[in-house]
């Protein structure tokens, strides 16, 4: 059985962390890295989110017409995207499609940008229309934990103007939770406050998968959950804790 305890300092750290212009990166902290394609190095994520990027890849034969635009920033590189934006496009333009430095999901190593495989090819604003391969990706993201992280029609909610070529990993089931009720990552880390650990966990099933998950609030002597053989955690970088437990469906 596994059994976890959970310290304060654990909320800025996990796949659902929630990273925009209040909650910012936690500083000091450097994922473990890999590339999304041999074909781009230099363009990372979190190994195990560039690994699920790579399985749906592999499932639509995206790599043929779609490429990684970027990963992985650290805090220096974003600096001199919003400097550079700034120079180039003002801070109207900059303020709607560049995160403050301290504040991009670019610095966790779990969002992508990605872009049609065509010329020119726009760095801040990559070509992905929601024709082809593309719209096949969009249908797919879910199932491998991506979702589109600023949607149309949420620009008061998340802060940043609509993106349809960024991409955030969340894992599963959570990916299929958002992309099923329509929510952005703010409105899904207030919603599973409804469901406290230990008394009332939503729950939902994902392939041969049934899933509970549940909050349970940051607490400064920690926490200890009960026993459980299949379970995931991941701070929301707020004010808590998101608890993902899992069995097959038919166990």
């Amino acid at each position: 059985m596994n059994v976890a305890k959970l310290s304060k300092e654990g909320i800025c750290s996990g796949d659902l962390i929630l990273v925009n212009a209040e909650y910012g990166i936690a500083s000091g902290t450097t994922p473990s890295l890999a590339p999304v394609h041999p074909s781009a190095p230099s363009v990372l994520m979190c190994s195990h989110a560039a690994a699920a990027l790579g399985r749906l890849m592999q499932e639509i034969d995206g790599w043929e017409s779609i490429v990684p635009v970027s990963g992985w920033r650290s805090r220096e590189e974003q600096q001199r995207i919003w400097d550079d934006s700034l120079k180039e496009n003002g801070i109207s333009f900059t303020k709607k499609y560049v995160a403050v430095p301290g504040h991009s999901e670019h610095q966790t190593g779990l969002a992508i940008d990605l872009g049609l495989r065509r010329e020119p090819l726009d760095f801040i604003c990559p070509a992905f229309p929601d024709s082809g391969i593309c719209r096949t990706f969009r249908k797919k993201a879910a199932g491998y934990g991506f979702i589109l992280r600023y949607p149309a029609g949420k620009e008061d909610i998340t802060g940043i103007a609509h993106e349809p070529w960024h991409f955030r990993y969340v894992g599963v089931p959570h990916a299929e939770i958002m992309s099923r009720e329509g929510m952005s990552l703010e409105e899904y880390t207030d919603f599973l406050r409804q469901f406290p650990y230990g008394s009332r966990p939503f729950r939902i099933c994902c392939g041969r998968r049934s899933f509970s998950v549940s909050y349970i609030e940051a607490a400064g002597e920690g926490i200890s959950l009960f026993p459980h053989d299949f379970r995931s955690l991941s701070g929301n970088n707020a004010d808590g804790f998101i608890i993902t437990e899992w069995r097959d469906a038919d166990a």
